[in-house]
């Protein structure tokens, strides 16, 4: 007798095995937690195995069915997304899944909107967007958990394609009020006796001290943090000046303190924006379309203080 179940069952199943909880697993899926809980039910009484140990207050675990069947649901769930991409190349229809990634410093700013516009044009798309640092990013891409990333040229591995969208110069952040607050730019020895808020996340880091390096300075690191908006109050209630690429809508802190945004100027290298793909994907309709969608809203001035790209940065 047949098997009957769902391809979406077995997404939420692959969801709860990665995850280890139903909860964390609805999130992921935007999905409530009882649907979960009933495919799974569901799916173990169709296959009469348990594909799942329940822990109190540990969330769950995988049986060793469980874990050999979820290899088997990652790979039909591959071949049925290919299958949709395929019928999409044969019909010219943008469709299917996509996942998206974005460097968490700059995702809450630029994704939304984007994915917002991409969503709306092409309605039988699933996006699935995830917040990532640079490294993470690059592990994604090779393993394929994501098909396409908005990310900045740092580090980047020879095995994965950048494709350039904005060019973004460096400035330095500081408080209202501080002494350096209304200069029309500033140059790295300047900052020399002033204490610094490091937005401290891998490759990113080593990008702003370079700048001091080869100033043969030594910044004077006060507080050290990896989260973006963190950073922005702490700048803002006088913890110290910091450096950033992107600058926000406003000019003001997450809990609402004034922050400045200065040129810096020198031997510091602009920071470029783009789209990072393993070798090939954007030949796929949905990847492609969605790299198009992206070149064109930074075309038309689309993201806030972003200017497209120019010819140096695809050098």
């Amino acid at each position: 007798m047949p098997l009957r179940f769902t391809l979406r069952q077995l997404e939420y199943f692959v969801a709860v095995g990665e995850a280890g909880s139903i909860a964390l697993a609805s999130e992921k899926v935007h999905v409530s937690s009882p649907s979960i809980s009933t495919a799974i039910a569901q799916l173990e009484a169709e296959f009469g195995l348990a594909l799942f140990v329940r822990k109190h207050a540990q969330g769950l675990a995988l049986t060793q069915a469980g874990r050999q069947l979820m290899d088997q649901a990652r790979h039909v769930l591959r071949e049925a997304d290919a299958l949709n991409r395929l019928t999409g190349e044969i019909t010219g229809c943008v469709q299917g899944p996509l996942a998206v990634g974005c460097l968490l410093t700059f995702a809450q700013i630029v994704l939304p909107a984007l994915r917002r516009g991409f969503e709306t044009r092409h309605p039988e798309v699933r996006v699935r967007q995830s917040e990532l640092n640079q490294q993470q990013i690059f592990e994604a891409l090779r393993s394929g958990a994501l098909d396409v990333a908005l990310t900045y040229d740092l580090g980047l591995p020879d095995d994965l394609r950048f494709f350039p969208l904005a060019t973004l110069p460096p400035y330095a952040l500081f408080p209202d009020g501080h002494p350096l607050a209304d200069r029309s730019s500033v140059l790295v020895g300047d900052l020399r006796d002033h204490p610094m808020v490091l937005l401290d996340l891998p490759l990113s880091a080593d990008y702003f001290l370079s700048f001091f390096r080869a100033a043969g300075i030594r910044p004077v690191i006060a507080e050290r943090t990896r989260d973006i908006a963190v950073m922005h109050s702490l700048v803002g209630n006088g913890f110290g000046y910091s450096i950033a690429n992107f600058r926000p809508p406003n000019d003001l802190s997450p809990d609402g303190r004034k922050l400045r945004f200065v040129p810096l100027l020198g031997k510091v290298r602009p920071m470029v924006m783009g789209l990072l793909t393993a070798e090939g994907a954007e030949s796929v309709l949905t990847v492609r379309s969605f790299m198009d969608h992206c070149r064109g809203v930074v075309a038309q001035g689309g993201m806030p203080g972003i200017s497209p790209a120019g010819p140096e940065a695809a050098s």
